[in-house]
C-alpha cells in the first residue's frame, strides 16, 4: 500500500527506517567477476602479440571471496613471472575496488607463448 500525500509534501504516516542489516544484500554473479578480472589482466599485459587470444578468467566466489584463475597468451621473450605477478597484482586490485571482494589467489595459467616476429624471421619460421 503507497502512503498517499496530504498535498503538503509529507506523508500521511512516518518513514520507518530499516536498519542497514535487513535491507537485503547485493550479490554479484561469478560471470561478472570474471569479467572484471580478464578485463583486469588485459589490462596488466598490455599490448598483445600478434594472433594472441584475450585473456580470460573463471572465477569461483564463495562469501564475498573471490578465487581466480586467468588464462593468457603473452609474447616471448619476456619475463614471464614478472608479468605473470603483474597480472596478479592488476587482478586482485580491480576485483577488490570494483566489487569489493577478496582475492586470496589468482592462478595465472600461460597458454601459449608468441615468439616476436623479429626472432621469427631470424630463425626462418613463418608462422
Amino acid at each position: 500500500m503507497t502512503p498517499v500525500s496530504t498535498g503538503t509534501g509529507e506523508l500521511d504516516r512516518p518513514l520507518t527506517v530499516v536498519p542497514p542489516g535487513e535491507r537485503g544484500a547485493t550479490r554479484i554473479a561469478d560471470r561478472v567477476v570474471a569479467k572484471i578480472a580478464s578485463q583486469a589482466a588485459r589490462e596488466a599485459v598490455g599490448t598483445l602479440p600478434p594472433g594472441a587470444g584475450r585473456p580470460s578468467a573463471s572465477v569461483v566466489v564463495h562469501h564475498e571471496v573471490a578465487h581466480v584463475r586467468i588464462q593468457l597468451e603473452l609474447g616471448y621473450p619476456c619475463d614471464i613471472g614478472a608479468r605473470c605477478r603483474e597480472v596478479r597484482h592488476q587482478v586482485v586490485e580491480r576485483v577488490s575496488t570494483l566489487a569489493g571482494m577478496q582475492v586470496p589467489e589468482v592462478a595465472v595459467q600461460v597458454e601459449r607463448l608468441h615468439l616476436d616476429a623479429a626472432l621469427r624471421a631470424v630463425q626462418g619460421r613463418t608462422e
